[in-house]
């Protein structure tokens, strides 16, 4: 009885007619395993070839075998034609009418710390400074102990400073790129140093990533008048011509003497308001004479050889400039803001 159906069976038929309507791959799969899974129809069949004479086991075989491979051909074709379909269809879908109008796409702008960057720098080269950089992660002699900042010294308190290690610091001013300047050159020079500083500190007016720009002037017979020169002509190209200036005696260890520079208040004009406390004077950079030791440290000799040195603070300059009152928004990417520059 069961070699009489091995060797007659024919599961082409109804396979054909389950086939017929399978429209995914995923019932293919389900046919596949229906036919010719380990409990399938053909693969039982197949098992009951054991059972017959040697002669009828392989005719019976060789009719189960050419069905087999029918089947899988046939699966095969489907899945292929289930895949040229579906291209067709996902084709059809995302065709582009390329009558349409293009998308509009918003143009980019400078970021406004960039081109308050540019300015500065424009104005500087400009008086014939140069332009000179220096590594972001340094070494703490060239950050403090060459700028007359050595270990205990309470200046570093003033530094707020990110340690890498004992002796690796993330630099907490550009002043190291005046080191390391004149180290490779002899006087006179004139340069601004650019870049990024990192301090651990964070609120509307502080982020622990800013940028700063320091500026040296190193030759002979260099006076403080040179400095007030520099700064008062700089101050009113980036200002207003009208713009007062005013020095008050400060302290850096790497100059001296040392001095704040102020900005008569470009809001109330010096009548007093909240973002000048009401004194009609804005702090805008720190300033003064490079320090003999420092001099001594790069081996110039203080005798022969006198500077200047200053340093301010990028986003300070362009809060002011465009009435920005919390400096976290230069950082947010907020394109309603980042649009207005």
């Amino acid at each position: 009885m069961g070699g009489e159906k091995a060797k007659n069976s024919s599961l082409r038929e109804p396979f054909l007619n389950e086939l017929s309507p399978v429209d995914s791959v995923a019932g293919l799969e389900e046919l596949r395993v229906r036919y010719l899974g380990k409990k399938g129809l053909l693969t039982s069949e197949l098992k009951s070839l054991g059972g017959l004479p040697p002669d009828e086991r392989r005719a019976a075989g060789a009719v189960l075998n050419e069905t087999k491979e029918f089947i899988e051909q046939a699966l095969a074709q489907r899945k292929q034609e289930l895949k040229d379909l579906e291209l067709r269809r996902k084709l059809a879908s995302e065709s582009i009418d390329v009558t349409l109008p293009g998308s509009y796409v918003q143009p980019g702008r400078i970021h406004p710390l960039t081109q308050t960057l540019e300015e500065i720098t424009d104005v500087f080269v400009s008086m014939g400074f140069s332009v000179e950089e220096g590594p972001e992660v340094e070494l703490d002699y060239y950050n403090f102990e060459a700028l007359n900042i050595p270990k205990e010294h309470p200046a570093r308190e003033m530094q707020d400073t990110f340690y890498v290690s004992n002796d690796i610091v993330l630099r907490t001013h550009t002043s190291p790129v005046q080191i390391r300047v004149m180290q490779r050159k002899s006087p006179p020079l004139k340069f601004i140093a650019p870049g990024k500083v990192y301090r651990c500190d964070a609120d509307i007016s502080h982020t622990p990533m800013f940028h700063q720009i320091e500026g040296l002037m190193v030759g002979e017979d260099i006076t403080f008048s040179h400095l007030k020169a520099v700064l008062e002509s700089f101050l009113h190209r980036i200002f207003s011509p009208d713009v007062p200036v005013r020095f008050r005696p400060s302290y850096f260890p790497f100059t001296e003497p040392s001095a704040e520079v102020d900005i008569g208040c470009i809001f109330c004009k010096g009548t007093g308001c909240r973002t000048c406390k009401g004194s009609g004077w804005i702090e805008i950079l720190g300033a003064g004479m490079v320090n003999p030791h420092v001099f001594e440290m790069v081996g110039y000799d203080p005798k022969k050889y006198s500077g200047f040195a200053f340093g301010m603070g990028i986003e300070r300059i362009a809060m002011l400039k465009y009435s920005i009152d919390d400096i976290r928004l230069f950082y947010e990417n907020d394109i309603r803001f980042l649009g207005q520059f």
